[in-house]
């Protein structure tokens, strides 16, 4: 074909037309017949499989690559019917919905993550608790952080969860007057609301207002969990009087790290049959003996250690084992479908 395609772009030799044009003739036949020896000679390649993996790599994709990477490289979602498919912490998305960057009373922070996708009842939810937010707790209107990425799956490094579209991040910052560029939703900083010992909350910066909003949000029958610092925890135990209502303190559970942002995990949804649920939430509030607990553990923190009163023996380091991330294997079987999934 090389050979036909120079023939052809030369200026005509003095042969004449009708020598120069057998000429041609002649190479494009010859070429015809040798480019269908090469084809006939040339094994087929192996097709692939029906779940979008070839037979030669599937078993090195199941079993070593990290799925986070996999489920990175997709930038929309699945279009299949919405399910959330496995666990909270292990899992993946199918059919989810993208939260629009702004609202009426939201704006999604982070848009560089891609991570703004959610199962259609997580998206309403978010949207419903802004409006609520608004109307009825004089908040202004809700930051969006990380909900999950569009197929769900393994995020890295910030979150073990949020995997299957039901876990959200709501700032503790309530959203300004006006809408905010890509460069300050990439680089603003949530407000952090503890104090420099992270025992208390800053009375600087939290309010009536926080304690309303994150009651708005435990409302929701749909809400299973609200993840909150234990300091913060404490707060909202002591700012919600003895004689009223103090159901939706039980699902608001003390855990570290969530200094700068609330997160709310919803139940599983009835149209979700492959959502594996968790424990059910206590019935008590979760003000006492577990929030004590907690407590003594971050005062211990703070507490300065001993000397050792033997001089210490120098040993040679020895590297941690890096940990092991999870692979499509470790995943529900329907989460292949889902990357598989145009």
């Amino acid at each position: 074909m090389k050979l036909l395609r120079v023939l052809t772009s030369m200026p005509m030799p003095p042969m004449g037309l009708r020598a120069y044009s057998r000429l041609v003739l002649a190479t494009g036949i010859v070429t015809g017949f040798a480019a269908s020896a090469v084809q006939a000679s040339t094994p087929p390649l192996p097709q692939p499989k029906p779940d979008g993996l070839s037979r030669v790599d599937a078993k090195t994709i199941l079993n070593s690559v990290p799925a986070r990477s996999l489920f990175k490289k997709a930038r929309f979602a699945a279009n299949t019917r919405p399910s959330a498919i496995g666990r909270y912490n292990r899992g993946c998305l199918a059919g989810g919905e993208r939260l629009p960057i702004n609202g009426p009373a939201w704006q999604a922070m982070r848009l560089s993550r891609n991570r703004n996708w959610g199962h259609p009842a997580m998206i309403a939810l978010v949207k419903r608790l802004a409006a609520d937010a608004r109307a009825k707790d004089d908040w202004n209107g809700l930051l969006v952080g990380d909900i999950a990425m569009p197929r769900g799956g393994p995020m890295w490094p910030s979150h073990a969860s949020h995997q299957i579209g039901l876990d959200a991040d709501i700032w503790f910052t309530p959203m300004p007057n006006r809408r905010l560029t890509y460069k300050e939703r990439e680089r603003l900083s949530a407000t952090f609301m503890l104090t420099k010992n992270h025992l208390s909350v800053n009375d600087r910066v939290w309010t009536d207002a926080h304690v309303r909003l994150v009651k708005r949000a435990a409302s929701y029958n749909s809400v299973e969990r609200i993840l909150v610092h234990p300091a913060i925890k404490k707060a909202l135990c002591e700012a919600t009087p003895a004689d009223a209502d103090r159901s939706w303190l039980s699902k608001v559970r003390p855990v570290r790290g969530h200094n700068y942002h609330f997160h709310i995990r919803m139940k599983c949804p009835a149209s979700s049959p492959n959502c594996r649920p968790q424990k059910p939430t206590p019935v008590v509030d979760g003000c006492g003996k577990e929030l004590d607990d907690w407590y003594k553990r971050l005062e211990a923190r703070l507490k300065p250690r001993p000397k050792p009163k033997r001089p210490k023996i120098a040993r040679p380091r020895v590297k941690p084992k890096p940990r092991r991330l999870l692979t499509l294997n470790d995943l529900p079987n329907a989460c292949q479908n889902v990357l598989a999934a145009r």
